[in-house]
């Protein structure tokens, strides 16, 4: 990107930042509908989830565990919070707001500690529950896009401060689509580990 046209150089990531907007959207949609069957089961145990299917498909099962309420109240609540601040930076970004590095590297560390959160729950349902929860797992993958968008404005706004040498190599990679790359490889890994583990388990 031209270092002497910032605008034409923020125009150049609206792409980016609407990847980032419908990811963080769907994300919270997808929030929300947890928190209410969190709300739902609090007040019936009971009670059958819309998207309880069978023994492998079952948020109802995914919800009673205690990995759903890591930090003492349901994970989904933490949607809630954060996933509204991803939309405001997307628009902002999509208005041409340029945002000081301070705060893109606190969104860069926070998204990625996110992102390990949404792997480590996605074990648990793997190795440890047993079953799946649909919704989780979109905000599992959204999470992966939206932390993909920022990494990449990371990278192109050299936010991390790296040389002119090192940067320029991964603003390279990210011209190759290695990028893109990347993150498709990592959807068609979570596909294949829920085919091979579950298997025809899942339509049953």
């Amino acid at each position: 990107m031209s270092e002497t046209n910032p605008i034409e150089r923020l125009r150049g990531y609206r792409k980016t930042y609407w990847a980032m907007l419908v990811s963080s959207t769907l994300s919270l949609i997808a929030s929300l509908v947890l928190s209410y069957d969190a709300i739902k089961l609090a007040e019936t145990p009971s009670s059958k989830l819309s998207c309880d299917i069978n023994a492998v498909v079952s948020c109802g099962k995914v919800a009673k565990s205690w990995q759903s309420s890591l930090l003492g109240f349901p994970n989904s609540f933490l949607g809630l919070m954060l996933e509204p601040v991803v939309i405001t930076v997307a628009i902002a970004g999509l208005s041409l707001v340029v945002f000081p590095r301070k705060f893109m590297r606190i969104a860069h560390v926070g998204y990625g500690l996110g992102l390990l959160f949404a792997f480590w729950l996605l074990s648990q349902s793997f190795f440890v529950i047993h079953a799946l929860c649909p919704w989780c797992l979109l905000v599992t993958v959204s999470t992966v896009t939206v932390f993909s968008t920022i990494t990449r404005i990371v990278i192109l706004e050299n936010v991390w401060g790296l040389s002119d040498e090192r940067q320029q190599k991964l603003v390279d990679i990210l011209d190759r689509g290695w990028g893109r790359v990347l993150y498709t490889f990592t959807y068609a890994i979570l596909i294949l580990a829920i085919y091979f583990k579950y298997g025809q388990d899942i339509i049953s």
